[in-house]
């Protein structure tokens, strides 16, 4: 055993009030309570270091060095994985998933293959595909991941309780994930901070619905982030993950194991294989050691232990495709559209020749059809992907290019593909210009909320929460429409719903108008009208105050 001599720092009375304020369930931004100055004492204290010696591999196959490491299918690869296994499982919706793998993982049976843990961006599809199999047969019996979407077969298990899930930013999974890979145990991050994440109020498992209130109980609930200030300002420390196996697929593996990936199915497998403590790739090709050129080699050999042949085709989710000349023009546009190219219209302005802009799935993608020719925007989609083009014709359809929608799309000349933890570093490092999200709330203060509505609906953050974490450099543009389906007001006075960010917001465009928010002081200010709306039409349906500009433009 061990001992050493080391210096503990402790934060003065004036910081631990600030993280004990922030530490409540109910969190509400005040920026006059941060300090302005921290102040430290050291304390020397003598700290027995004992090895680390408890970490148990048990549910990890075992690796042997100096073995073939191609397999001759999936069966023979994962048929020594163990109950209680924790699982990476790579791609983005269906593109880069191991199908094949998942496939042979499911053929084990629960009887022979239960209560794993899965890690995911998203943990399939509705009508199949992805880890939607292990969902359906019981074998998962708990999730880590960012989005569910339109799986509406997996978040009615989660609301009825029959699953638990670990709802995780997606920029946040793949950064702890990468920590995993590297050895190191947390790290401090700004997203989710003034959140319900920040809290730990994001129930992980429901129980029964209590009769006497009509809401579901809580058998588990989420885990409080501690927070630290830095530079004035809060971050909250996330923990590394780790698996036991990871499951990935790879366009091009030689023999030992160095793989290539093709365009967005970069995402999570390159940090995925360098975090668990067995890795098993399949390959739609096994190819000889040197077929790889050393500056193709994308996850290296030595993080890959097993190989086995790829034999389930690709799925494309959603195959987008370009709109023929003409065809959009034929009949008369609804309502519904012409609001949201109102809005896709104006947003476009808020889009500058040379920016490097992010945009949120829906609406705010329609913004740059409306761009003039000579205005260039470089697209980021956060799935890998730096330079996105328009949807594709049927000849130019790739299954491994994709946006953050999982839409089919194309890549502009000079574009760039990645993996999840270098596109949210773009994100959250402040590199974006401008982010364009969605929202079910805003408030007067630019609170942002658009993943949940508590009991109803449960989608996820996706990487919404690591988008709006650095307002101060990349500006947040809500595009929505002005009031909900059921008529009920967007633009509220202070949000009811779990927000994704705190005064975050410095733009908001509606069908009716634009607000710009003051993110200081607090206040809405609208600056203009679409034609045809005045400024009655627009208080009656807005729930929060707002001033006038003295020049109101007109938003055509």
């Amino acid at each position: 055993m061990a001992t050493r001599r080391i210096t503990s720092a402790c934060l003065t009375q004036s910081t631990c009030r600030a993280n004990a304020f922030l530490s409540t369930p109910r969190i509400h931004f005040r920026p006059n309570s941060l300090p302005q100055a921290r102040h430290f004492q050291t304390t020397s204290i003598r700290l027995e270091q004992q090895a680390n010696t408890s970490a148990k591999r048990d549910p990890a196959p075992k690796i042997i060095r100096g073995q073939s490491k191609v397999f001759k299918d999936a069966d023979a690869a994962v048929k020594d994985l163990k109950s209680g296994a924790v699982i990476l499982s790579a791609g983005f919706g269906l593109c880069g998933t191991a199908e094949t793998i998942i496939a042979a993982i499911e053929r084990r049976g629960k009887d022979g293959l239960n209560n794993l843990t899965a890690v995911s961006n998203n943990a399939g599809a509705a009508g199949g595909g992805g880890l939607s199999p292990l969902v359906a047969s019981g074998q998962i019996e708990r999730l880590i991941l960012s989005f569910l979407g339109a799986n509406k077969f997996l978040e009615k298990k989660y609301l009825s309780g029959e699953i638990a899930i670990e709802l995780c930013p997606q920029g946040t999974i793949a950064e702890r994930i990468r920590a995993g890979g590297a050895g190191i145990p947390a790290f401090f991050t700004p997203t989710g901070i003034n959140t319900l994440l920040q809290s730990g109020d994001i129930p992980v498992r429901l129980g029964p619905v209590d009769k006497a209130t009509g809401k579901s109980t809580i058998l588990e609930k989420g885990k409080p982030r501690e927070t630290r200030i830095f530079d004035g300002k809060v971050y909250g420390m996330e923990t590394a993950i780790k698996g036991d196996l990871a499951i990935l697929r790879a366009w091009k593996v030689d023999e030992a194991g160095n793989c290539q990936f093709r365009y967005t199915t970069k995402a999570f497998g390159q940090v995925m294989g360098k975090a668990a403590k067995v890795t098993i790739v399949e390959a739609e090709n096994i190819v000889p050691v040197g077929d790889i050129h050393p500056d193709n080699v994308h996850l290296q050999g030595i993080y890959v232990d097993r190989i086995v042949p790829s034999t389930v085709e690709k799925v494309i989710e959603i195959r987008k495709m370009k709109e023929v000349e003409g065809e959009a023009e034929d009949g008369e546009k609804s309502e519904a559209l012409l609001r949201r190219e109102r809005i896709a219209r104006r947003t476009s302005k808020e889009l500058k020749h040379g920016y490097y802009v992010n945009l949120g799935v829906g609406l705010p993608t329609l913004a740059p059809s409306y761009l003039d020719p000579k205005t260039k925007v470089w697209i980021q989609s956060e799935n890998g992907l730096l330079g996105m083009g328009p949807y594709p014709t049927e000849d130019e359809i790739d299954a491994d290019i994709i946006n953050a929608g999982k839409e089919t799309v194309t890549m502009v000349p000079g574009a760039s593909t990645f993996d999840s933890a270098e596109s949210f570093a773009m994100i959250r490092g402040g590199h974006i210009d401008v982010s364009v999200l969605g929202a079910l709330q805003v408030s007067a203060n630019g609170d942002l909320a658009n993943f949940m509505i508590p009991g109803k609906v449960f989608k996820g953050m996706g990487g919404a929460m690591d988008l709006v974490g650095n307002p101060d450099q990349t500006k947040i543009v809500v595009a929505t429409e002005h009031v909900a389906k059921d008529g009920s007001a967007k633009i509220v006075e202070s949000c009811a719903l779990p927000l994704t960010g705190a005064r975050c917001v410095s733009t908001i465009i509606t069908d009716l108008c634009v607000f710009e928010v003051d993110r200081v002081k607090g206040g809405l200010t609208l600056t203009e009208l679409a034609p045809g709306v005045d400024v009655e039409e627009v208080r009656s349906k807005t729930d929060a105050k707002f001033a006038v500009a003295d020049d109101v433009k007109s938003m055509e």
